[in-house]
């Protein structure tokens, strides 16, 4: 597409600078998200993730710049030459709503390939274009040469990631961000099919009845407190079984009182397993029952979702 190596510099810089902030606004929001039982385990390790990407950062963000330029950025920017050659509009409003334009298409490729939700990287993938647009705009008027394009790239891309930081400090304080909390589930919602991985199926039916297939279930091993676990630390059933509501969590195994989250007892009727607490996690729109197996240091989380 004619693009020369100073126009892939540059587009490489201004699409990087962006990365950092969008990865801590991502460490931000799993902390507000459910732990599925981790606890401080869990924050501990997504800061040493977060950590580990800042100190492999110099190396992976210029790839990351660059593919995000080549991809969206830079063809956005050919069409929208040609749109306002066309019809004389300026370019860079072509650009802005061409680089969305190609951020959606990607987002419709990401769904068909990988199911990914359309309605979450549709809006996310467009707005991705908007910074590198205005970023490229502004190094055509002032800078020059390898360093004119990335210590700007730079500055900016600190300067985003201390806005970004200082945005969740001060929406944590304020309450406008909300430790998570799981949705309050009637046994009437919790009644249907619930499907996991590795083809886990569960059924919970009017009158308590529950079917079993492939379903992960504690066993004598899994549950105790002392080490070794088995591996894998669950049995795997099938059959039927019992299941009801324990609004008040005082079955949940990980509760540090009387009560502890809210969750379904599911008790198979053919001995295969034990009784097996599945705690509701999700929201109120995309419910989940899930158990943290074996270690609880570095549990293996089985979760279900409702079937389709």
């Amino acid at each position: 597409m004619g693009w020369g190596n100073r126009r892939l510099n540059e587009a490489a810089a201004v699409c990087a600078m962006q990365f950092p902030a969008i990865g801590l606004a991502w460490w931000i929001r799993g902390q507000l998200g459910d732990d599925y039982a981790y606890g401080g385990a869990y924050g501990a390790f997504a800061l040493f993730a977060l950590a580990c990407l800042l100190a492999v950062a110099p190396l992976v963000l210029p790839v990351l710049g660059l593919a995000h330029a080549v991809l969206q950025v830079l063809p956005a920017e050919a069409l929208a030459r040609e749109a306002a050659r066309r019809t004389r509009g300026p370019v860079w409003a072509w650009h802005l709503g061409l680089t969305a334009v190609l951020g959606v298409v990607w987002a419709g490729l990401a769904l068909l390939l990988w199911d990914w939700p359309f309605t979450v990287t549709a809006p996310l993938f467009a707005a991705l274009g908007v910074l590198p647009v205005l970023g490229l705009g502004w190094l055509r008027r002032r800078t020059r040469g390898f360093w004119g394009v990335w210590l700007p790239a730079l500055f900016a891309s600190v300067g985003l990631f201390l806005l970004v930081f200082l945005g969740g400090v001060l929406a944590t304080v304020t309450g406008i961000l909300e430790e998570y909390e799981p949705p309050k589930l009637s046994a009437a919602q919790l009644t249907g099919v619930w499907r996991g991985e590795e083809g886990a199926v569960l059924r919970l039916g009017t009158g308590g009845r529950a079917d079993l297939t492939a379903l992960p279930a504690e066993t004598a091993s899994a549950s105790a407190s002392e080490e070794p676990y088995s591996d894998p630390p669950f049995a795997v059933c099938d059959g039927t079984g019992t299941w009801r509501l324990d609004a008040k969590g005082g079955y949940d195994p990980y509760a540090d009182g009387p009560e502890g989250r809210p969750g379904v007892v599911v008790r198979p009727a053919d001995g295969c397993g034990q009784e097996t607490y599945w705690r509701i996690g999700g929201t109120e729109a995309k419910p989940e029952l899930f158990v943290p197996f074996g270690d609880p240091d570095a549990p293996d989380v089985r979760i279900l979702t409702p079937a389709r």
